[in-house]
């Protein structure tokens, strides 16, 4: 009796936590292995859900404690189905001034949902294509960070605007 109960609570908690989130329209991780090399690129395709609607772009960061920086430089092209590329050099805080990293969770993997694009519109129908590159560069230093180390896993989330 113990085991169907607690099969039910979880059934019960994967609904909550499914039908929390019914702004949802694509959301995708790709695992780093090891280290992000400055030349890897993190691609995801997706097809645009509607040409008249708008929606809110994320970058999804997750990162251990081997991340030794505060902030984080990414490089974003958004591919057009006909052809089109908006590129965008973006930089995000990944920690306080105190060195406690920013973001969502309760061991050392820490997750960041970060602006990307707000009230977007996909005006082309077809397949769209983001490719994600990080651009970490040292002070001082005119060559970027080739191996960047501490980043896990990148997403890319695209939500509805409006509340369903």
């Amino acid at each position: 009796m113990q085991r169907s109960s607690a099969i039910l609570f979880f059934l019960i908690l994967f609904s909550i936590v499914t039908s929390c989130d019914s702004n949802q329209v694509f959301d995708d991780y790709k695992s780093v292995p090891g280290t992000w090399n400055k030349d890897e690129v993190v691609q995801f395709n997706f097809t645009a859900p509607d040409t008249t609607n708008t929606y809110n772009f994320f970058v999804n960061i997750r990162n251990n404690n081997d991340y030794k920086y505060s902030n984080l430089f990414l490089i974003v092209d958004l591919g057009f189905p006909h052809g089109k590329t908006i590129t965008d050099t973006l930089e995000y805080k990944m920690a306080k001034p105190s060195g406690e990293f920013l973001g969502e969770g309760f061991n050392s993997i820490k997750e960041n949902k970060l602006w990307y694009k707000e009230d977007f519109i996909l005006s082309e129908s077809g397949t769209y294509t983001v490719k994600i590159q990080q651009a970490m560069r040292e002070n001082g230093k005119v060559n970027g960070v080739t191996n960047l180390d501490g980043i896990t896993d990148v997403g890319f989330r695209i939500e509805n605007t409006t509340i369903h």
